[in-house]
């Protein structure tokens, strides 16, 4: 699953059922998107909108173009459809926004707008880029995954018969993801195992955004994968159970989440932050500022509260835990976020294709800037390549001594910090 802050990197949340790098938008409608966004008219031909010296300069594309289509050794490479999407994503890749701003095709844009609901068609993993290797970091409980016996620390080598060398994890969510019903094919590395080959079905797959479970010492795990739709609902209803069940302290679990909307983070943070405490800037192009708060206070404004996060930490995540970082309402613990720092408008292009454009940049509560740099946590802890990310489920009801086995350094680095209390 991937993930509406978003983005994108490990990046992405994007679970592939919808990329952990699915990345979300904050603003209104993925990781970085406005509520409420403005989206362009299609348009079938638009004339050059530079100065004719600009203008003038596109001929040198053209001829390259030409050369390219008539002359390249390959023909069936010159395909056009590939050469336009790819001219597109060099030019915007020249902005910088790395994992954010991009352009979507007709088929990704319809998946991107699927995420938000939090039901997707695929075969229900998180995956992320470690050392250049494109890994499977968790699995959705009961998904076609899961059942087939693919496993979290799995090193992804082909899609379908296809090396997945140099492929973005969009790249492989692209492939990967499919309609219900039908099959892909993932030859993986397993450690200790070598390799394997898994052919799953996919499937419809509705994802909580929000899970938890009790720990020992009357600690809470709250994991939240996205902020969609459902994450509201669902914080509020795992904080009152956590509390009926005797929880006193909170481990809220932001690590591997692409974003999601900007309305939804305002909401969450207020479950943690009294109401009207700055959350997040934007800042326009033209230096102008907006202050954005929390509406009300919600009810777990006093329980101690440790924050994971890490390098799939994006988008509302990573404002989230600076904004908590920035109130010293939490101690944040494991690596540094993506750093996925713009607000996303969706622009509708012709042909059902979207461009997602940062417009805006979105900075912690006492100005620190996240584009490019991330959220630092107060105490980092690595999580070796091989080392599981355990969900709720797979430690609800363990004691102490087996979940200090589990293997997940960073949850338990976690749980260190209320012990030294």
């Amino acid at each position: 699953m991937y993930g509406v802050i978003r983005v994108l990197q490990i990046r992405i949340p994007i679970w592939l059922t919808v990329p952990l790098f699915l990345v979300t938008l904050i603003g209104g409608i993925s990781s970085g998107v406005w509520l409420g966004v403005w989206l362009s008219n299609p348009k079938t031909t638009v004339a050059c909108p530079e100065t004719t010296e600009i203008c003038d300069q596109f001929a040198v594309f053209w001829e390259v173009w030409q050369l390219a289509r008539e002359r390249y050794v390959d023909s069936t490479a010159a395909d056009p459809d590939r050469m336009i999407e790819g001219a597109i994503d060099g030019m915007l890749a020249t902005l910088g926004d790395e994992g954010h701003t991009r352009f979507l095709s007709a088929t990704e844009a319809k998946i991107w707008q699927e995420s938000l609901s939090g039901a997707f068609e695929g075969i229900g993993i998180y995956i992320g880029k470690r050392d250049g290797m494109l890994l499977v970091l968790a699995l959705i409980e009961g998904s076609p995954a899961a059942l087939s016996g693919l496993q979290a620390g799995d090193r992804i080598i082909t899609v379908d018969g296809h090396p997945v060398e140099g492929w973005s994890i969009d790249d492989l969510v692209a492939r990967v993801r499919g309609p219900a019903g039908t099959s892909v094919t993932l030859e993986v590395n397993r450690r200790d195992a070598g390799l394997l080959r898994f052919t799953i079905t996919r499937a419809k797959i509705t994802v909580p955004s929000v899970s938890w479970a009790l720990l020992p010492d009357q600690i809470a795990l709250i994991r939240i994968t996205s902020f969609d739709e459902q994450a509201v609902d669902g914080l509020r209803t795992a904080l009152a159970e956590a509390k009926a069940a005797g929880a006193e302290r909170l481990i809220l679990d932001l690590r591997n989440n692409p974003g999601g909307l900007l309305s939804v983070l305002l909401k969450v943070a207020g479950e943690f932050l009294p109401a009207e405490t700055p959350v997040l800037i934007e800042r326009s192009r033209d230096g102008s500022q907006r202050v954005n708060t929390t509406r009300t206070a919600g009810i777990a404004q006093d329980m101690p509260l440790v924050v994971l996060i890490n390098s799939g930490s994006a988008s509302a995540a990573e404002i989230l835990a600076g904004a908590l970082q920035d109130a010293g309402r939490a101690v944040l613990v494991g690596e540094t976020t993506v750093g996925t720092g713009t607000v996303l408008t969706p622009f509708r292009l012709a042909n059902g294709a979207q461009l997602l454009l940062g417009t805006q940049e979105w900075r912690t509560p006492t100005g620190r800037q996240i584009r490019g740099k991330g959220i630092t946590p107060d105490r980092i802890v690595g999580q070796p390549l091989e080392a599981p990310i355990v969900t709720p489920s797979e430690v609800r009801n363990l004691s102490a001594a087996e979940l200090a086995n589990i293997g997940d350094v960073q949850l338990l680095a976690a749980i260190d910090v209320f012990h030294e209390h």
